[in-house]
């Protein structure tokens, strides 16, 4: 589904990532892990094409999206929750799902019933505006609005930041229900680790700008993972 190929990006004079290879497969989680500032979020925009890059490919369903601007890749499949949320707070609820038909053919512009199942609160507030919502109702809508897109591969940058544990366990089920489909593929960017391990299929722990570690839930070891992330 998706491969992302020795990239490189800078700012300026800084580089940002430094040959970062990653995969995602239909039907599962990859989990990218690591600090704060390690690059985790460039390297998420550098797939989404809001951060153009410098060197390397980023390749889906076999072809080569590199040159591709952010809202032909959304056409492509690639939905986006970013860190923050970035919901409209003026927007009704409604509204903000609504902003997700952009890249969709005519037939399809009609918010899924996914979306109402896996976060029923939703519908029960689509006439409040955004702005409204508590930071964990935000969160959901920024990830209803993405699934409203039908995205083959879902990007979701630290879902759980400063989100209530009741939520993050509903936020959790419903990575899980999207990784059982079985046909989308899901990069996860995290730094709380045990919700990771629970969903994650594979994993890469970033430094710097650069993948260090990999494992897969074969040989996952959760606490060589941590250690690597304090290093």
């Amino acid at each position: 589904m998706l491969e992302v190929k020795d990239i490189n990006l800078f700012y300026g004079a800084a580089q940002a990532l430094r040959g970062v290879s990653i995969a995602a497969e239909p039907g599962k989680v990859t989990c990218v892990l690591g600090r704060n500032g390690v690059g985790k979020t460039s390297l998420l925009r550098a797939m989404v094409g809001q951060y153009p890059i410098s060197s390397g490919a980023v390749v889906l369903d076999g072809n080569d999206i590199t040159g591709l601007k952010p809202y032909e890749r959304a056409r492509k499949g690639i939905g986006f929750v970013p860190q923050g949320r970035e919901i409209f707070p003026l927007l009704t609820v409604e509204e903000n799902l609504k902003t997700g038909f952009g890249p969709l053919r005519r037939e399809d512009k009609h918010i899924p019933d996914d979306v109402y199942s896996l976060f029923p609160v939703l519908q029960s507030m689509l006439g409040r505006r955004g702005g409204d919502l508590s930071g964990g109702q935000q969160q959901q809508l920024a990830i209803g609005r993405a699934l409203v897109m039908r995205p083959k591969l879902l990007l979701l940058d630290e879902p759980t930041e400063g989100i209530q544990p009741s939520i993050i366990k509903d936020i959790g089920r419903a990575i899980s229900y999207l990784r059982n489909l079985g046909n989308i593929a899901i990069v996860l960017v995290e730094q709380y680790l045990d919700f990771a391990c629970e969903l994650g299929d594979s994993f890469a722990v970033m430094d710097r700008g650069a993948v260090k570690f990999t494992c897969d839930r074969s040989n996952l070891d959760a606490s060589e993972i941590s250690r690597q992330m304090a290093l």
